[in-house]
């Protein structure tokens, strides 16, 4: 069968020859029909994404109809139109038998640990597909990356009583502003591109916009200098990353959903004379892909204009050199097969 290997850092090899998938008891065979492009897939092509070896067939933000399936609990069956849960975890370990499946302590993200969707065929395990009655194709895979922002919100415990600023206007942050908006928070969107400021006024309704260049000040200003109770930083940007904890208020919460690899230091006095609750937010688990493919269903969330970038799985190394320059001003890619 056909697909793509991210062969080493800035190359990608197009084949004809890969193995076809066995079908696995506890599997299914899955027809890729729809592969988002992430923030994941960019920095893996560049180099800097971490927990990354090479080669590797990319590809995690999936949506597929499922072509052979044996029994199982789920109910699946061949037909289906699913999404994929592409973070396979052991189920054993403390994090695992707690909830938290979505950072397990042996966990293989899709596409990154292991290999990926960017092939015509995968074999995946049966309790991470999830049937996606009632969604188009295009819907069912962006379950995944809006399913981030969401676990994101729900670390962070919104409330209507909360200002939210989110930094970071990609997808994962717009994710976040269109499930802290529903929850009722007042949020403030921030970055350093004023198309995307706008987008996040029109497309997640953020009631402030803010650019990057004198943020403290229009922060203080539109808080009445208490700043944001909650603050979540999308961007993967160290810089970014450390002068979050200047933005928070007192009593309030940062949580770090993007990812760097690298340190980050803060000033333990700032942090301690101010109670800050810091957290990490890691994937999404089975429930917030439910929550996500409930929104959706109802209209909550309209993914039309969400993807800005198409292509077929044949153009697709051609085009992606492309959506790695700002100016393609890229917020969702979508590959077809």
């Amino acid at each position: 069968m056909k697909g793509i290997v991210c062969q080493e850092i800035g190359k990608f090899q197009y084949r004809e020859d890969l193995p076809e998938p066995p079908l696995i008891e506890g599997e299914a065979i899955v027809n890729i029909k729809r592969i988002g492009i992430c923030g994941t897939d960019l920095h893996a092509f560049r180099g800097n994404q971490p927990f990354f070896t090479y080669p590797r067939i990319l590809g995690h933000e999936l949506s597929g109809i499922i072509e052979k399936v044996g029994a199982n609990e789920e109910g699946l069956k061949a037909g289906d139109t699913v999404c994929v849960i592409p973070y396979i975890h052991c189920g054993e370990c403390m994090p695992c038998l707690r909830g938290k499946t979505n950072c397990c302590r042996s966990l293989k993200v899709m596409g990154v640990h292991i290999d990926g969707g960017m092939r015509e065929r995968i074999s995946v395990p049966t309790r991470h597909l999830m049937r996606a009655e009632g969604l188009t194709l295009d819907q069912a895979a962006l379950v995944e990356p809006l399913a981030i922002g969401a676990h994101g919100v729900k670390r962070a415990n919104v409330t209507p009583k909360d200002t939210v600023l989110v930094i970071g206007a990609g997808p994962i942050g717009l994710g976040i502003m269109v499930f802290a908006k529903a929850l009722g928070a007042t949020v403030i969107a921030m970055d350093m591109n004023a198309d995307r400021l706008a987008f996040c006024k029109t497309w997640a309704k953020v009631d402030h916009a803010i650019q990057v260049g004198d943020e403290l000040s229009d922060l203080s200003a539109l808080t009445d200098g208490e700043f944001p109770s909650i603050v979540l930083d999308a961007t993967g940007n160290q810089p970014s990353m450390t002068n979050a904890f200047n933005m928070v208020a007192h009593g309030g919460t940062l949580v770090y959903v993007g990812l760097i690899q690298g340190d980050i230091s803060f000033r333990d006095p700032e942090f301690h004379k101010r109670e800050l609750t810091l957290m990490g937010s890691r994937n999404a688990t089975r429930d917030d892909f439910h929550d996500v493919m409930q929104r959706i269903s109802e209209g909550g969330i309209d993914v039309d204009p969400y993807i800005t970038h198409r292509c077929r799985f044949d153009d697709l190394i051609q085009e992606f050199q492309g959506w790695l320059r700002p100016s393609a001003k890229v917020i969702k890619a979508m590959v077809e097969l």
